[in-house]
C-alpha cells in the first residue's frame, strides 16, 4: 500500500468512524428502544423476541448515520395476516408518531431519541433457506457477520461504504440499484480489506462470481454474483445493475492511480438554470422531448421499475418509428413536487410524411396478391415492383415524434401500469427549449444529464 493511499484512507477512516460519545448514545437509545418494544410484545397473545440487526448491530455504521433496524421475530407457524397485524400494532405502540411503509409486508418507520427506526416483523425460521418473507434472512446476515468482522475489517467496511456513497453507487433500492450494506460487508470481508477489494474490482471481467462459503450449484445471470453465505439460493448482488458494477471499476482504477479524499464526497452538481438548459439544447442540435405527469402514489421501489419500463417502452417505439433516440432518462420528485418525467433526446424528431413499406416477394402468390389488393385502391404510391417484390410508399401514421407522444398510440407501448394510469389522467409534452420548465424540480437531474460522468 502506497503512503499516499494509506494517508487518504486513514484520514477517511477517522472521520467516518463513530466516536465514543456517538457509540454511547446509540447504545443507550437502542437499549431503551428494545425495552419499549419488548414491553409491547409482552401484550400480545404470542411469543416473539426483539433483536437489533443491520449495520448498527454489526458495528459498521458511518459516523453521523442515524438509522436503526429493529426486528420483531415471530413463530414461523403464525399466519401472515397475524404477523402483519401484530407487527403494526407494536409499531404504533413503540413509534406513535411513525408511519407505515411497505416492502414485502408492512412495517413501521419512526423517530426515537433522534434516530430513524425501521421496526420490522419477521419470522423466526430455522435457517435462511426456510424463509417465508425476504426479511427473514436478515437476522442470519447479522449473525454471520458478527462472528467474522473484527475492528480492522469493520473500519475498512466503513471506508468502503463512504467510497461507494461518494461515487454514487451505494444503496440497493430500485432507484439506485447499487451496493447494499450487506453486500459491501461481504465484499470487504471476502477480499480482506478495502484496498484488496479495490484491487480486485479494478480487474474484474464480468460476470464475476464469489461464493464465500463454497455452496456451489446455483447459477445466476448477473454481472456480479455473491452467493449469500446463509442462503445458497440467493445472489446478494441481484439488485446491483451492470452499469454500477462498471462505475465501481472505473472509480476503483481512478482512485488507485490517484488517491484523494474528495472521492469519498458525493459530487452533487449545481441545478441548471433555464438559460443553461437552453444553451445545451441549442449547442447539441438535438430535440429533447419530455413527458411530465403526476408521479404515481406508490413506494419508490415500485415507482422506479415502472418508470424505467415506461421509458423503455416509449424509446423502443420511437426508435421503431424512425425517430432515432439519442439518449433518455427518467426523473421523479416524489418528496417535494410529486412529479415524474420521461425525458427523451431525439436525433431525428421528424420523418417524411410518407414511408416505404415492402411487401412479400411476388412469387409467394397468395401473400403477394393479398398485399396488392390491400393497397391498389388506396392513396398510397404503388404498389410497384422492385427487386422481385411489391412495394408501396404510404402515408406515415405520425410524421413527428411529438404527434405520436400526444396520441392514443402512446398507450400501446409497454408502460408501467401505474404510470399508464397517471398518463391517462393527464400529462404534458415539452419540446426543445420548453424543457426549461423542468428546472425548478429537476435542475440537478438535468445537470447530471447534460454533463454526464462515469
Amino acid at each position: 500500500m502506497t503512503d499516499e493511499f494509506a494517508a487518504v484512507v486513514d484520514s477517511v477512516r477517522e472521520r467516518v468512524t463513530p466516536d465514543d460519545d456517538e457509540r454511547d448514545r446509540l447504545r443507550a437509545a437502542t437499549e431503551r428502544l428494545t425495552e419499549r418494544t419488548e414491553a409491547a410484545v409482552a401484550e400480545l397473545p404470542v411469543d416473539a423476541d426483539v433483536l437489533l440487526v443491520g449495520s448498527t448491530a454489526r458495528g459498521t455504521w458511518l459516523a453521523g448515520d442515524r438509522d436503526v433496524d429493529l426486528f420483531v421475530r415471530f413463530p414461523d407457524d403464525l399466519d401472515r395476516e397475524r404477523l402483519e397485524e401484530y407487527g403494526l400494532r407494536i409499531g404504533r405502540e413503540v413509534l406513535p408518531d411513525g408511519h407505515e411503509e411497505y416492502a414485502e409486508h408492512p412495517y413501521t418507520v419512526g423517530e426515537f431519541e433522534g434516530f430513524t427506526v425501521d421496526l420490522v416483523p419477521c419470522y423466526d425460521v430455522e435457517d435462511a433457506t426456510a424463509i417465508q418473507s425476504a426479511v427473514d434472512r436478515t437476522p442470519f446476515h447479522t449473525e454471520y457477520l458478527e462472528a467474522r468482522l473484527d475492528d480492522e475489517i469493520a473500519g475498512d467496511v466503513r471506508v468502503c461504504k463512504a467510497f461507494l456513497k461518494g461515487i454514487g453507487v451505494y444503496g440497493s433500492n430500485l432507484k439506485t440499484r447499487g451496493f447494499s450494506g450487506y453486500l459491501t460487508e461481504l465484499l470487504v470481508l471476502e477480499h480482506g480489506g478495502f484496498r484488496e477489494f479495490l484491487d480486485a474490482a479494478a480487474d474484474w471481467h464480468p460476470p464475476v462470481e464469489l461464493d464465500p462459503e463454497a455452496h456451489g450449484a446455483e447459477s445466476f445471470d448477473d454481472a456480479l454474483v455473491v452467493i449469500d453465505p446463509t442462503d445458497p439460493t440467493r445472489n446478494v448482488a441481484a439488485a446491483l445493475s451492470a452499469t454500477n458494477v462498471a462505475r465501481l471499476q472505473h472509480y476503483a482504477r481512478d482512485f488507485l492511480a490517484a488517491p484523494r479524499e474528495d472521492r469519498f464526497d458525493p459530487d452533487e452538481p449545481e441545478p441548471l438554470s433555464p438559460d443553461a438548459v437552453r444553451g445545451y439544447v441549442e449547442d447539441r442540435g438535438t430535440t429533447p422531448v419530455a413527458l411530465r405527469f403526476e408521479a404515481p402514489d406508490i413506494v419508490a421501489d415500485q415507482l422506479w421499475p415502472q418508470l424505467r419500463k415506461s421509458l423503455d417502452g416509449v424509446t423502443s417505439e420511437l426508435d421503431r418509428r424512425g425517430f432515432d433516440v439519442f439518449r433518455a432518462e427518467a426523473f421523479a420528485d416524489v418528496d417535494d413536487g410529486d412529479e415524474a418525467v420521461l425525458l427523451v433526446e431525439l436525433a431525428v424528431p421528424e420523418r417524411p410524411r410518407i414511408e416505404r413499406h415492402d411487401g412479400p416477394p411476388i412469387h409467394v402468390r397468395d401473400h403477394a396478391t393479398g398485399f396488392y389488393e390491400k393497397y391498389e385502391a388506396t392513396d398510397a404510391y404503388g404498389p410497384f415492383v422492385e427487386d422481385g417484390r411489391y412495394v408501396v410508399e404510404r402515408e406515415r401514421e405520425f410524421a413527428t415524434a411529438v404527434e405520436f407522444l400526444r396520441s392514443e398510440a402512446l398507450f400501446d407501448v409497454g408502460l408501467g401500469a401505474h404510470v399508464a394510469t397517471e398518463l391517462e389522467d393527464d400529462y404534458e409534452v415539452l419540446v426543445g427549449g420548453e424543457i426549461t420548465a423542468l428546472c425548478p424540480a429537476f435542475g440537478r437531474d438535468l445537470a447530471r444529464y447534460f454533463s454526464p460522468k462515469p
